[in-house]
């Protein structure tokens, strides 16, 4: 073979090379554009939804805050009503009270007593 041949061969072959390189990275980039695309197209869906489901989260949080401090406030005024209630009957009745809470006080040392017994066997 002559050099100018050889010379032609490795020109064609640097040349198949180059293009090969080309096509390569043409396909690379365009892969990359389609994923890039793909990226946005998944963001700009997920983003509305994700704004979506932050704000009903939060909502409901503070629904939650709310039926809280409604129910506390129920509670508070529950417990006032019976405590003027009983105020009310130890005023308007008080030996009766006064022996309601004797009775109470004995049973409840009654259950005291066996609990210990039993705790003992």
């Amino acid at each position: 073979m002559s050099t100018h041949t050889t010379s032609n061969v490795v020109d064609q072959a640097a040349d198949s090379a180059h293009t090969a390189i080309r096509a390569t990275q043409d396909a690379a980039n365009g892969a990359l554009d389609r994923l890039s695309n793909r990226v946005d197209t998944i963001r700009d869906t997920a983003s509305p939804k994700l704004d979506r489901w932050s704000a009903q989260a939060e909502a409901a949080a503070r629904r939650s805050v709310e039926a809280l401090r409604d129910t506390s406030q129920h509670v508070r005024e529950s417990a006032l009503r019976a405590s003027d209630a009983t105020i009310g009957y130890v005023k308007d009745e008080p030996v009766k009270s006064m022996l309601i809470a004797a009775a109470t006080g004995a049973a409840l040392m009654g259950l005291l007593t066996l609990m210990m017994r039993s705790r003992r066997d």
